[in-house]
């Protein structure tokens, strides 16, 4: 993407663009922890670089400070003895962590209202912000990093095959005949997945508009219990222990580990964040690679409701001074901006987080050239969110997605029948719900 966008998101938000002698010295220092580590981080870098020399008052300065679950228990645990950055960037899952920190956050909506910044919730994708905001539609913190599971093809494979993957993959029915078809052209893996519970149970649950948990999937109040242990969350956990027996799908383990699979041509399909578009991109060799929306399940649904996301927001911690926090609220402006959303979309496979976003990488023609950028922002948008798909917020929701994937691997080991393992991930999971809810009540 061209350099000027950054600088025209400098003018758009208001900023003085260029050099300032002593700048450094006289700015307001606003400290961010993040998370994102490798080339993410370098372009985290280069964001907070880029707004620096676009104004003079204010300098972000960014910290890795580890994995996503290292980030927000250092930034807690900092808070608590009155060592807390002003922002600190948070995965989803943990929402309701953040909620439940007494005393620990200020919200956006408060943030930006105090500074005077302009500010529109309306602005951002609704299938976003929902994840961050309260019921009355109050922004909590700053989308950031947002992504959804996707579903990668080998085009090499899909050809030789002879199938449209855009046409032929829409239903976990056609997914079974064409890893067959695969399979008997040679092939030794048909599917592999990246982050397992999250995009083989919580958007399985979301796409096919099931409940996840009671109370609005935790929206509703930290007493929810889970309920994925329902048929259609039943029946996609048994497909794939079956095919796991053939290797028409090959478990690769937790996170994005079994994406080796799928770069060295092995399994010709690949479930993972729309986020890893640049690394597979990267990573790809020997083949061409397309992307497509999630199957969803004919047999359970007319048609797919919408994916949840993944990723992170940025939260703004309290204990700082009004100046760091007008800091903090320029820098979110300059952040939002249709030019830098766009950009940070477009290099990394994440999700625009504002409508105009997304459009001013239409109007460049961002899409004609990488038209599997664009697959995430229709299928996260292909229905307005309900109730079972507007995202999860459920306390001690790490430990939880432990307990789901250890149940799991127990199904693709052939241990435990996929309905005894739901059923006991529930059983384990509620528990730590309990655990949480009597915490978060003290």
């Amino acid at each position: 993407m061209n350099k000027t966008w950054i600088v025209a998101a400098a003018v758009a938000a208001g900023f003085t663009v260029g050099g300032f002698a002593g700048a450094a010295d006289a700015a307001t220092k606003v400290e961010w922890w993040h998370a994102m580590g490798g080339e993410l981080g370098q372009k985290v870098e280069q964001i907070a670089k880029d707004f620096n020399a676009g104004q003079s008052d204010y300098e972000i300065v960014p910290v890795y400070k580890g994995n996503y679950a290292e980030t927000m228990t250092g930034a807690i645990a900092a808070f608590r003895a009155g060592q807390q950055p002003a922002i600190v960037q948070v995965f989803e899952v943990g929402t309701a962590t953040m909620m439940a920190a007494k005393g620990a956050v200020k919200p956006v909506y408060q943030v930006m209202e105090e500074a005077g910044e302009p500010f529109d919730p309306k602005a951002y994708l609704q299938a976003v912000t929902g994840y961050y905001s309260t019921t009355d539609g109050r922004m909590l913190s700053m989308p950031f990093n947002s992504s959804t599971p996707v579903m990668y093809v080998n085009l090499e494979a899909a050809k030789k095959v002879g199938i449209d993957y855009k046409t032929d993959l829409a239903t976990w029915e056609q997914v079974g005949d064409y890893i067959k078809k695969a399979q008997a052209a040679g092939y030794t893996c048909g599917l592999t997945t990246g982050w397992p519970s999250w995009t083989q149970l919580e958007n399985v649950s979301a796409w096919h508009n099931q409940p996840f948990a009671s109370k609005e999937n935790g929206f509703g109040g930290f007493d929810a219990e889970l309920t994925f242990n329902g048929p259609v969350q039943v029946k996609h956990l048994e497909t794939l222990g079956e095919w796991q027996k053939t290797k028409a799908f090959d478990y690769g383990g937790r996170r994005s580990d079994a994406r080796p699979k799928f770069i060295s041509g092995e399994c010709v399909l690949y479930i993972d964040s729309s986020a890893s578009l640049a690394g597979i991109r990267n990573g790809v060799k020997d083949f061409t690679f397309g992307v497509t929306m999630l199957p969803y399940w004919k047999s359970a649904v007319e048609k797919p409701q919408n994916s949840i996301i993944g990723g992170a927001s940025l939260w703004v911690l309290n204990g700082k001074s009004a100046e760091e926090y007008k800091g903090v609220a320029k820098f979110f402006s300059y952040l939002s901006s249709a030019e830098v959303q766009a950009d940070w979309h477009l290099f990394t496979g994440y999700l625009p987080i504002t409508t105009a976003a997304y459009d001013y990488a239409k109007k460049q023609g961002a899409y004609d050239k990488t038209p599997e950028a664009e697959v995430a922002i229709h299928q996260i948008n292909l229905n307005p969110p309900t109730a079972n798909s507007k995202g999860l917020r459920l306390g001690n929701f790490v430990q939880i997605r432990d307990v789901i994937e250890e149940e799991m691997e127990q199904v693709f080991a052939g241990k435990k029948t996929a309905k005894a393992a739901l059923d006991d991930a529930k059983t384990r999971g509620d528990e730590l719900l309990r655990r949480f809810e009597r915490t978060a009540g003290n």
